[in-house]
């Protein structure tokens, strides 16, 4: 990502929090996975939006229209001791000449330096019940400053939700950051392909799951955007498997929900695929009505559709095919308004997709579904599920969990699956498994 890109974001923020007012966003810390043993550090997806900045303990702060510079970084100052063990970091000199801060300080000084420039401000734009940390140390900024009232120092008066501003500018991705989004879809898809090659009965979930990773690894993603899913079989009926420990065996579908993570940038894709490289007639049935479902879905997604239209024609379209199969009862109507097709699909048809995997931005404005828009990025992932001990339904039909899941973009003329990678007819999967 240019620093250019960063330079906007950041200046857009900056005419949202407007003259008189301060906005603070802290890092992501380190986190102990055992004794003195971290795991890998991933940066907070707000601060690195607005910073591009990859480093624990640190803390931005945005004050518009102030002379000496408008964005400030407090960060480590650099040691030669800690460069020698675990790699080169910023300092304060490289927070300026590499991330653009107008001025850098030293976070162990926050606590002297932070009071004053809050002092005679209005607002405070921060994410409020967020960060413990954050919300501690600002508490006792402001009792610092309401402590020096006898003096005319005014603390300010209001705290606002930072992310009420930032999470809005999010929604709506960049040509810099569909860049990137398109380039994680696409090694994340073909490292599903990978796995359907690979795929067979003996193997064990977690091999499925290696040769996932291994593809990414290769092609320059290291890190994942959330714990794969490799379900085999009934295992593929827990929505978020990842225990991934079962043997495949002949007979089974096996659900794959996996995507990498290109520069903090998310892909998400779920397939579902016989691992015997033949689907049964009963797979075959609920696969294909699960995959009309979501093609139903994708028509939905152009610029002024509403949300929940794309979910809703995807539950239309499972609930006349439970109807049809008997697994349900009822008129259409009746079993769409009391949820009858709940049991066997549960979740919704999509969310928002960007630097988090459930990304963010609000799904209704005013209460009102919100109209998709140019820029856009979201998944459209309907499934079912019929539960191993479903003993309501034919014995034909349990064990059988099934999930097409696409990354999709809202364009001007309609949408982009980007994702499309991977193949997801019938006919293409057994083709490509037995090729």
């Amino acid at each position: 990502m240019q620093k250019s890109e960063f330079n906007k974001r950041r200046q857009h923020l900056l005419q949202k929090i407007g003259p008189g007012n301060l906005g603070l966003l802290a890092s992501a810390g380190v986190q102990t996975r055992n004794r003195d043993v971290h795991y890998p550090f991933r940066q907070d997806s707000d601060f690195y939006y607005l910073t591009g900045f990859n480093e624990a303990d640190a803390l931005a702060v945005f004050i518009p229209g102030r002379e000496q510079g408008e964005y400030l970084l407090f960060c480590r100052e650099f040691d030669e001791k800690k460069a020698l063990w675990e790699g080169t970091h910023a300092g304060l000199a490289g927070a300026v000449q590499q991330f653009q801060a107008d001025e850098s300080f030293s976070i162990d000084d926050v606590d002297s330096i932070l009071p004053g420039l809050l002092e005679g401000k209005r607002k405070v734009f921060y994410p409020m019940g967020q960060d413990p940390e954050l919300d501690h140390s600002l508490q006792n900024w402001l009792r610092h400053i309401r402590r020096q009232s006898r003096s005319g120092v005014a603390a300010p008066d209001e705290l606002i939700a930072l992310d009420v501003l930032l999470h809005e500018m999010r929604l709506r991705k960049s040509p810099a950051e569909r860049k990137l989004m398109r380039r994680a879809a696409e090694v994340s898809a073909g490292a599903h392909v990978k796995a359907m090659q690979t795929a067979k009965a003996g193997l064990f979930e977690y091999q499925v799951e290696a040769e996932l990773l291994y593809y990414c690894a290769q092609n320059g993603l290291r890190a994942t955007a959330y714990p794969s899913i490799v379900a085999a079989g009934h295992n593929a009926c827990t929505l978020h498997y990842t225990s991934n420990h079962s043997t495949l065996k002949d007979g089974d579908l096996l659900l794959i929900d996996a995507g990498a993570e290109c520069d903090h940038y998310a892909a998400d894709i779920t397939r579902t695929f016989p691992v015997s490289g033949y689907f049964s007639e009963a797979q075959k049935t609920l696969y294909q009505l699960v995959l009309d479902a979501q093609l139903a879905a994708l028509e939905k997604i152009h610029p002024g559709a509403l949300w929940i239209e794309f979910h809703d024609a995807a539950v239309e379209v499972l609930s006349q095919g439970l109807l049809d199969l008997g697994l349900v009862n009822g008129r259409l109507k009746t079993v769409i308004k009391k949820e009858k097709y709940k049991p066997f699909y549960p979740h919704r048809t999509g969310h928002w997709l960007g630097m988090d995997v459930h990304d963010v931005g609000d799904y209704k404005i005013d209460g009102q579904w919100r109209p998709l828009q140019p820029g856009m990025v979201l998944t459209v992932e309907p499934g079912l599920y019929i539960p191993a001990d479903c003993k309501e339904v034919d014995k034909k039909w349990r064990g059988i969990g099934i999930r097409i899941e696409d990354a999709v973009l809202v364009t001007k003329n309609g949408h982009d699956v980007l994702t499309a990678g991977v193949p997801k007819t019938i006919a293409e999967i057994e083709a490509l498994m037995q090729g």
